[in-house]
């Protein structure tokens, strides 16, 4: 069947174009390992130093215990200075994108100070999950759940409110955070205000209308998903029984998360999984914003920053944060809890 592909954007069109066929070319099993070395070796890994901006925010790398028999975890923490500790802060804890094979926890960091940190008087938590194929289902979602429930549970010491933490997270790192939204709510614990979703990686299955629709088009396209959903499940990849955690498109019921925002492009691979788990958490009963932009590829505001799109994806972004945050009750507490915590 031909499939007539979504219409790109025409800053975006450029945008892309400027980079290249290497912007386009997909991962496959045979490159990945080449691909997960270039990428390590390519993208930015700021240092504390760079990250407290001459005194502009408070940055300090964590090791916390890791799920039970599994490795410590990493968290960079980060919060605007000069704030004091007499106000704890609302956080957002961030799981970086990069398709479960690729990126890591400082990458994202510099863009998240800058737009929401600083502006919104918020902490961010930016975790460094393991990545696939080298750790394989469950090993990156308990790495995220481990270092959610200990930087809840140590709400004093890092100068944060334990109830008005919002999760987050781009393409692998969205599809993370709705995992950890179902996790917290099953296993019992501390409860996120709100999920962040943006192009959010859902679905294993890899067989939606534009997955297929813009196949060999999108600079993330069927192919690398196919590669990167098997680097991530092994043996498990497609089967009947994979659990939601595994892959949130899976769930059968999506009642008592919380608010989500859900954004994906008309041009992207991700479009209608991002649009049907946002419409199966209306049907839930739940509350969902969602955003689909007219043009869009996935990742567009990363590679063209300036388009008036990525401007109005960016400005939209914002006003959700700050609407959740301002909704919700600052706690007087400052440590504990507001819940047991599930292991």
């Amino acid at each position: 069947m031909d499939f007539a592909h979504a219409p790109l954007d025409p800053e975006l069109s450029a945008a892309l174009a400027a980079l290249g066929h290497a912007a386009r070319e997909p991962v496959t099993p045979e490159n990945l390992a080449a691909r997960q070395k270039r990428d390590a070796a390519a993208r930015p890994r700021p240092t504390v130093r760079d990250l407290r901006d001459d005194g502009r925010f408070e940055v300090e790398e964590l090791r916390v215990p890791g799920a039970p028999g599994g490795p410590d975890v990493t968290l960079v923490s980060a919060r605007p200075a000069g704030l004091g500790r007499a106000r704890p802060l609302p956080l957002l804890y961030y799981m970086h994108g990069g398709g479960m094979i690729s990126g890591n926890a400082w990458s994202v960091l510099p863009r998240l100070l800058r737009e929401w940190a600083h502006p919104l008087e918020l902490a961010v938590v930016s975790v460094e999950y393991r990545l696939a194929p080298q750790a394989r289902y469950p090993g990156p979602v308990e790495d995220c759940h481990a270092g959610f429930v200990w930087a809840a549970t140590h709400a004093a010491e890092l100068g944060i409110d334990a109830d008005r933490i919002v999760i987050g997270g781009k393409s692998a790192g969205g599809g993370l955070a709705a995992a950890l939204a179902l996790l917290v709510r099953d296993r019992g614990g501390p409860a996120p205000i709100g999920q962040l979703l943006l192009c959010p990686m859902l679905d294993d299955r890899n067989d939606t209308f534009s997955s297929h629709q813009m196949a060999g088009v999108d600079v993330w396209d069927r192919t690398s998903n196919a590669t990167a959903w098997q680097a991530l499940l092994g043996d498990r990849y497609g089967a009947a029984d994979l659990p939601p955690y595994a892959a949130p498109a899976r769930a059968t019921d999506l009642s008592g998360l919380p608010p989500a925002y859900v954004e994906v492009g008309s041009a992207e691979t991700f479009r209608d999984e991002g649009v049907a788990y946002a419409n199966a958490i209306w049907q839930a009963g739940g509350q969902a914003e969602l955003h689909v932009w007219p043009g869009a590829c996935h990742g567009f505001d990363t590679f063209a920053p300036r388009a008036a799109l990525s401007q109005d994806a960016r400005d939209a972004r914002f006003r959700w944060l700050r609407r959740v945050l301002t909704q919700s009750t600052p706690s007087p507490r400052s440590g504990a809890s507001s819940g047991p915590v599930g292991g």
